[in-house]
């Protein structure tokens, strides 16, 4: 396969990422080369989401986008992967039939074979491959880094038990299965060998990391032995239910030099009537007991947050319940989405449906009442940090970059001025003397000048 080249687009979220970054891995051994040009690909991958009715269109419209170089290009097989090929299997073979190979969630690492059947025509056009969502993909793959080989996601689990009322997640990635840690520590051995120094932890929930292989919550233990390979500097966890956050992760966080003290928990709500027909397991109390726990504990932690404006049912009174939680709170970190009603989840049929545009308007009166927020509560101007070096800001003597506090791609980024010569991966001192909007701004600390 030395000659055929691979355009490959992979969307959603930073698990199907790793699942895209497996099947190059799979395809890179084979002796394909990749290509950034469409027209010049031999064979185009397409690795789906469908989370959410946004992440459908944008998936739809780039398998369709694809398929033209079916005409206009020189592709012979057009594959397409992940959720939305696992939940709309059918439709995508009957409506678009440039497809000529379908891949489910849990079979990516059969790439190989199914591109081989795509080019040869052994099983004729529309090849699909789908295993039992209870099985965990098999074995470990080395992956091709997409992220710039500096940080790199590390996918600690499968699925998820949890089955809140408005996501399809459990019915595309099946029930919550861990990976093993002894293929978890090899993986992430092999990234540090690549040159990775950051490792995000990411799954459907982190937090529940183990029980099903080892009977106990084992997120601590693997926390520590990742912190033990060499190369890795920071470890950052994402996906953490609350409910399921014990003191002993929390004193892991807090003793553990490499894990940042950042924290990724998505709440969804603070109205108790509202997350209770979310099938969310907290109440509002809980939640707070909980962030003011890891705060007491943890003072410097910057926590993230997610939430759903205009689920159904959702009431003005309940919105204001929200922001006055928002307010109260102050996440350091906080994102929304306006609820999207998927069908064959038990929200899609609640009554009470909450009109778009109303959605849509309170998802802004939260992100501006955080903007604030974030303005007011800005204490870092003269703060020392450490920064992780993204890159160079174009014809500037400047660098971009990220603290402890900023998870790449949803978080915020730090401009870091200075006549030294830095480079992708470097971490540095860096003094902030500045902000703008969610960016700070800061200059290369100089200890030896003090």
């Amino acid at each position: 396969m030395e000659n055929i080249k691979l355009f490959c687009v992979s969307l959603g979220c930073d698990k199907n990422l790793v699942d895209t970054e497996k099947m190059l891995g799979v395809l890179g051994s084979r002796g394909l080369t990749f290509t950034d040009d469409e027209t010049e690909a031999d064979v185009i991958l397409v690795n789906t989401c469908c989370f959410i009715g946004d992440a459908k269109e944008e998936s739809v419209n780039t398998i369709l986008d694809m398929a033209r170089y079916k005409e206009e290009g020189r592709c012979r097989a057009l594959i397409v992967a992940g959720c939305l090929a696992q939940r709309y299997k059918q439709e995508i073979l009957d409506e678009i039939g440039e497809v000529d190979a379908i891949i489910g969630t849990t079979s990516y690492e059969e790439i190989s074979r199914v591109l081989d059947e795509a080019l040869g025509g052994g099983k004729g056009n529309h090849i699909s491959c789908f295993k039992d969502l209870n099985q965990l993909p098999m074995g470990h793959i080395k992956r091709v880094v997409t992220t710039g080989g500096h940080y790199a996601f590390l996918k600690i689990a499968e699925g998820c038990d949890k089955r809140c009322t408005y996501c399809i997640i459990p019915s595309l990635r099946g029930p919550y299965r861990s990976v093993p840690m002894e293929r978890l520590i090899e993986e992430a051995g092999e990234l540090a060998e690549a040159g990775v120094k950051e490792l995000i932890l990411v799954a459907q929930e982190t937090t529940l990391y183990g029980t099903d292989l080892y009977g106990v919550k084992s997120l601590p233990k693997l926390l520590r032995e990742l912190a033990r390979i060499p190369g890795i500097q920071w470890i950052r966890i994402q996906y953490c239910y609350p409910e399921e956050i014990t003191d002993q992760l929390i004193e892991t966080i807090r003793t553990e030099d490499k894990v940042c003290n950042y924290l990724d928990i998505p709440i969804q709500h603070a109205s108790d009537k509202i997350l209770k027909r979310m099938g969310r397991r907290t109440h509002k109390e809980e939640l707070k007991e909980r962030i003011r726990k890891l705060r007491e504990e943890i003072p410097d932690i910057a926590l993230r947050t997610t939430l759903i404006s205009g689920f159904p049912g959702e009431t003005e009174s309940d919105h204001e319940e929200l922001m006055d939680f928002v307010n109260e709170m102050e996440f350091e970190r906080l994102g929304v989405f306006a609820y999207s009603a998927e069908e064959d989840t038990p929200a899609f049929s609640y009554p009470n449906q909450v009109p778009q545009e109303l959605k849509e308007e309170r998802r802004d009166e939260i992100m501006e009442l955080q903007q604030d927020i974030a303005f007011e509560h800005c204490e870092m101007v003269g703060r020392i940090l450490t920064v992780l070096i993204e890159g160079k800001v174009v014809d500037e003597p400047a660098y971009v970059g990220r603290t402890y506090m900023d998870a790449p791609n949803v978080d915020g980024l730090i401009f870091v001025n200075g006549d030294v010569e830095l480079m992708s991966g470097d971490f540095v001192k860096v003094k902030v003397t500045g902000a703008a909007e969610y960016d700070l701004i800061g200059e290369v600390y100089d200890e030896s000048a003090q």
